[in-house]
């Protein structure tokens, strides 16, 4: 049984988000890594999901397995919807259904969140996960250039 904590991206080394990060097939799925990651692209990315904790009380978590790092995701606020993101370590894909339930038990206890979103790269093809814990695809929309498909999961 593995036991999964989620704790603020503050509170993992950077070390591991930057090595995480270069790893070239996180790459394949995320089209809007477009830039080389280095120590400064960390601490901003660090700041920046950081900040959405002060602005809207809910943001990112640093997912560890057993003690150790094993990637990152949570809810950031679009407009009027929470996002739901998950970035894995390729050697943790396998923990990612865990999580995700994990995650969604907590936006189904918080009031505020009616329903997540989720945004997919058209190269995600296994999708079964998804509809399986009842996410319906709403259609596909442009996000910084970049075409996704988005669906939508009801908490309530």
């Amino acid at each position: 049984m593995t036991d999964l904590h989620f704790v603020r991206l503050t509170e993992v080394p950077a070390a591991d988000i930057l090595g995480h990060m270069r790893d070239p097939r996180v790459a394949e799925h995320m089209p809007l890594l477009s830039m080389p990651w280095t120590e400064e692209t960390v601490a901003a990315f660090v700041a920046a999901k950081d900040a959405c904790w002060t602005r809207d009380g809910l943001g990112h978590w640093a997912f560890l397995a057993d003690g150790t790092y094993v990637g990152w995701g949570g809810f950031q606020k679009e407009g009027d919807e929470w996002d739901f993101g998950l970035v894995l370590r390729p050697d943790h894909f396998g923990l990612g259904v865990k999580i995700a339930k994990k995650a969604l038990d907590f936006a189904r206890k918080d009031a505020r969140i009616p329903y997540v979103t989720f945004l997919l790269p058209p190269s995600r093809r296994r999708l079964g996960a998804l509809r399986r814990m009842g996410a319906q695809q709403v259609g596909d929309i442009l996000y910084e250039g970049n075409r996704f498909l988005k669906f939508r999961l009801e908490t309530r």
